[in-house]
């Protein structure tokens, strides 16, 4: 286990940072099992080792009762949000092994959370970059079918994805049973334990609800926009995408925060705590306005670099320029909420991400049905909905901070003669 209650709180962000970004290239989205609080439990090993084996088989359970019913509305999913039926066919053939293999990630991201919260980044990197590796290999051989290769289209990007993801899992896993000590699978422990199910829950389920919240928004915008044709769609998609991926650097600094706050908080460090905040949202404030002004001068440029259609060149580019007005905003969201992880307590976060997603689907329902509607109307609400949650998150944070870090106060210190006596 790493240390992270001594030395420079910047260098750790930065160091953790420097190899979450790696992984993030094959992390498109949070995921429900991304369990960060892990690190609340400090150097207590032995409970560690049972909390971290009761996370593994959680989100195992999770994965398996989510593919269930992904695979049971997929087909009326598809059928209901695309803008057309060769687009629904398509969204069908891609989510038959794209599901499996998003599944997968559940128990690969629980695994790697745990090594992230005992400050351990580079084996979890190491096998994330290696299916990335694996599914740059894979997909134009089943995609094109090249030599041997079955020629398979879409479902072959998908089947790529999830082979090279399963790879992954396993060399997680033998690398958690030969290599790693600190914490390791022992089967006696997988039995499910309700206690700590519940406290898992407890901060687990704000965390996932968040996601949740956040596949509203998409399958809301996508349902707006559909009457503008596949191209719009398309063209919110590949921006959605091109965003996501200059997020990386920020996401991976907030994964990196999380531990860091949450060793401190654990070792009763209040000073390291408020230095970790005020880093933390001060690298990502700078990574932000950097990738606003790339994103709002260049916007056509990132676009055309997954499609060469006008019309899908036209859509993403309108929305990467209108939408990059709230980086900063989210860059500040994404700190904030692992700050919250890191002391324990993913209530707030859900509640801003619900007030924000309410503030913003009501008008943008409206909206879309009024005479002489544009899409751009919706990216202007969306940029305006993410300031306020911004808002309400260092709101939040700072009432909390002002609860919780009170153990270092004068009143509440007790001196050592006293506890000699």
């Amino acid at each position: 286990m790493k240390d992270l209650t001594q030395g420079s709180v910047t260098k750790h962000l930065l160091h953790m940072s420097a190899f979450l970004a790696a992984s993030m290239l094959v992390q498109t989205l949070y995921l429900l099992a991304d369990l960060y609080w892990v690190g609340h439990l400090g150097k207590d090993q032995p409970h560690a080792e049972v909390v971290f084996n009761q996370s593994f088989v959680m989100s195992i359970v999770i994965a398996f009762g989510l593919g269930i019913v992904g695979f049971i509305l997929r087909a009326a999913y598809c059928d209901w949000l695309s803008a057309d039926a060769a687009t629904a066919e398509l969204a069908k053939a891609y989510l038959l092994w794209f599901l499996p293999g998003l599944l997968l990630q559940f128990p690969l991201v629980a695994l790697g959370s745990a090594l992230r919260a005992t400050g351990i980044i580079k084996p979890a990197v190491g096998f994330q970059v290696l299916s990335v590796f694996l599914n740059i290999v894979l997909a134009p051989l089943l995609i094109f079918g090249i030599g041997p290769w079955p020629k398979l289209g879409v479902t072959g990007a998908a089947l790529a994805t999830f082979i090279s993801i399963l790879i992954a899992d396993v060399l997680m896993m033998i690398y958690f049973e030969k290599k790693y000590h600190y914490v390791r699978f022992r089967f006696a422990l997988f039995r499910p334990q309700t206690k700590i199910w519940k406290r898992m829950l407890g901060i687990g389920v704000p965390a996932g609800t968040e996601f949740l919240l956040l596949f509203v928004y998409i399958v809301l915008v996508y349902a707006i926009i559909r009457g503008f044709g596949p191209e719009a769609q398309a063209g919110f998609g590949v921006g959605a995408r091109v965003m996501q991926a200059l997020f990386l650097p920020v996401m991976a600094l907030s994964f990196a925060v999380a531990p860091v706050v949450g060793q401190n908080f654990g070792g009763r460090r209040a000073d390291r705590v408020r230095h970790s905040v005020y880093s933390a949202i001060g690298i990502a404030s700078f990574m932000m306005v950097v990738l606003t002004l790339i994103a709002h001068l260049a916007p056509a440029t990132l676009i055309r670099i997954f499609s060469r259609d006008p019309r899908v060149i036209a859509f993403g580019s309108e929305y990467l320029r209108i939408v990059s007005f709230n980086f900063l905003s989210t860059g500040i969201i994404f700190t904030t909420s692992s700050v919250f992880q890191g002391i324990g307590n993913t209530l707030p976060p859900l509640f801003s991400s619900l007030t924000r997603l309410m503030l913003f689907a009501v008008p943008a329902l409206l909206i879309s049905r009024m005479p002489g509607f544009e899409i751009r109307e919706v990216w202007y609400l969306s940029v305006g909905t993410v300031i306020f949650q911004m808002c309400i998150n260092v709101f939040l944070l700072r009432h909390e901070l002002r609860k919780r870090l009170r153990f270092d106060e004068p009143e509440n210190f007790i001196p050592a003669s006293a506890t000699a006596s």
